[in-house]
C-alpha cells in the first residue's frame, strides 16, 4: 500500500517529477564523469608493481645518470633485474600528435615490465633491428600502424630526423596496462647523442629494477642511494608508485578543484530534490492530516515523503549512470594519449548510486518533518 501511494503521488505532477529525475540524472552523470577523471590521474600509481623500484637524479628527473650505475645497482642484495630508459620527446607529423616515446635497454626492459606482452618472434625481430620499435596496441590502432611500417620522428631534445621500423606490437596483460607507448632501442639514441648532444651520450634518464621481496623496498632504496651518496650524480630511489605520484603532485590544484566540484554536484542534487519535496509536502498537508485522522502515525508520513524522495533519486541515478556511459567513453577516446586507461570503475558506479539515494533520503527529511508536525486541524484547513 505504501509504495502504491508513493507511486501515485509521483504522478500527480508528472512534469515536475520528470524534471526532478532529469536534474538528478544530469548531476549523477556529471559526478561519475568527474570521479572517473580524478581516478584516472591515479591509475598509473595504483597499478604499479610493488616489487618495482625507480632510481633517478636526486635533483630532478631532467638530469641524467651515468650508464655505469647499472651494474652497481645490480650488485645490491635483493635486486633481481635492472633496466633503464630515456624520455625521447620527438614529434610525429605535428606537435598535436603526442604519445610517450622511450629509449630503453631492449634486453632487460620487458623483463622488468612483464605486463607488456610481446609475441616471441616479434620480440626477436625487435632485438635484431637497432632502429626497430615496439608500439602499444592502442597506439598502433590510432595511426593504423602495422608490422614493417616505417615511422618518421623529428627529435626535439635530441635534434634530428629519426626513422623507426615497427617490429612488434605489445598488448597489456590486464586492462589497466598502458598500450600507447612507443619503445625503441637506447643504443640508437645514444649513437645520435654523441653528435647532436654530446653531454647526454652514455647517460640514461632513470633506472627501473625489480626486487625479490617487495617488503625489502625501503632497505633497497636506502642501499642504492647510499651507493651514490656524495657523488656528482646522487640518486633518489623510490617505489614505482611513489615515482608516479611525484608527477601527479604537479597537478594537485587541478585535481583538488575537480574533487571540490564533484562534491558541490552532490549538494546541488540534494537541493533540487529538497525543493521538489518541499513543494509536494506542502500541497499534500490535507492528505497527511486525513491519514493521521485515520490513525496513521508520524512514521508513516515520514515513510511517504522520504520514500518518494528516495525513489526519485534512485530512478534519476539509474538514468544518470546510463547517460554517463557514452560520455565517459567518448571523452576517454578523445584523451587516450593522455589517459591511456579511462574507464568507469564499479566503485564509482556504486558510490554514485548510493550518494544519490542518500541525498534523496536526506532531502526528504525536512519536508517530512514539517508535514508530520503540522496539527491535524491546520492540515485539514489547508487548501493545497
Amino acid at each position: 500500500m505504501t509504495f502504491k501511494i508513493i507511486y501515485r503521488n509521483l504522478l500527480r505532477h508528472k512534469l515536475r517529477t520528470v524534471l526532478t529525475v532529469m536534474g538528478v540524472a544530469i548531476a549523477v552523470s556529471a559526478f561519475v564523469f568527474l570521479r572517473t577523471t580524478i581516478n584516472m590521474w591515479y591509475v598509473s600509481a595504483e597499478t604499479s608493481a610493488a616489487n618495482r623500484l625507480v632510481s633517478r637524479s636526486s635533483v630532478s628527473i631532467v638530469f641524467q645518470l651515468p650508464l655505469a650505475y647499472k651494474e652497481r645497482i645490480k650488485s645490491i642484495e635483493g635486486v633481481e633485474e635492472v633496466s633503464y630508459a630515456n624520455w625521447f620527446g620527438g614529434i610525429y607529423k605535428d606537435p598535436s600528435q603526442f604519445f610517450a616515446q622511450f629509449a630503453v635497454e631492449p634486453e632487460t626492459y620487458f623483463k622488468v615490465y612483464p605486463e607488456f606482452v610481446v609475441a616471441p618472434e616479434e620480440m626477436q625481430e625487435f632485438l635484431n633491428d637497432r632502429t626497430g620499435v615496439i608500439v602499444g596496441q592502442k597506439l598502433a590502432e590510432r595511426y593504423g600502424w602495422k608490422i614493417g611500417d616505417r615511422i618518421p620522428i623529428t627529435g626535439t631534445i635530441y635534434k634530428g630526423d629519426y626513422t623507426f621500423t615497427v617490429r612488434a606490437i605489445y598488448r597489456g596483460s590486464k586492462p589497466s596496462v598502458d598500450e600507447t607507448a612507443f619503445i625503441f632501442n637506447w643504443k640508437y639514441l645514444d649513437e645520435t647523442a654523441k653528435s647532436v648532444l654530446p653531454e647526454a651520450a652514455g647517460q640514461v634518464g632513470w633506472y627501473v629494477f625489480r626486487i625479490k621481496n617487495p617488503d625489502d623496498a625501503p632497505k633497497v632504496c636506502t642501499a642504492v642511494d647510499g651507493l651514490f651518496a656524495n657523488s656528482p650524480n646522487e640518486t633518489l630511489t623510490e617505489t614505482e608508485s611513489a615515482f608516479q605520484l611525484s608527477f601527479i603532485q604537479m597537478s594537485e590544484a587541478i585535481i583538488g578543484s575537480l574533487q571540490a566540484v564533484s562534491f558541490v554536484i552532490i549538494a546541488i542534487m540534494l537541493l533540487v530534490i529538497a525543493n521538489t519535496m518541499s513543494m509536494s509536502a506542502r500541497e499534500r498537508l490535507k492528505d497527511y492530516a486525513i491519514f493521521k485522522t485515520l490513525g496513521y502515525q508520524n512514521g508513516f508520513i515520514y515513510t511517504l515523503v522520504v520514500g518518494e524522495a528516495t525513489l526519485i533519486s534512485f530512478v534519476g541515478a539509474l538514468l544518470g549512470l546510463i547517460i554517463a556511459a557514452p560520455i565517459t567513453n567518448g571523452f576517454g577516446q578523445a584523451v587516450a594519449m593522455f589517459f591511456p586507461v579511462f574507464e568507469v570503475s564499479p566503485l564509482v558506479v556504486v558510490g554514485s548510486a548510493v550518494a544519490a539515494v542518500i541525498a534523496g533520503a536526506v532531502a526528504g527529511l525536512v519536508p517530512a518533518g514539517n508535514a508530520a508536525k503540522t496539527p491535524i486541524t491546520e492540515g485539514l484547513r489547508d487548501v493545497g
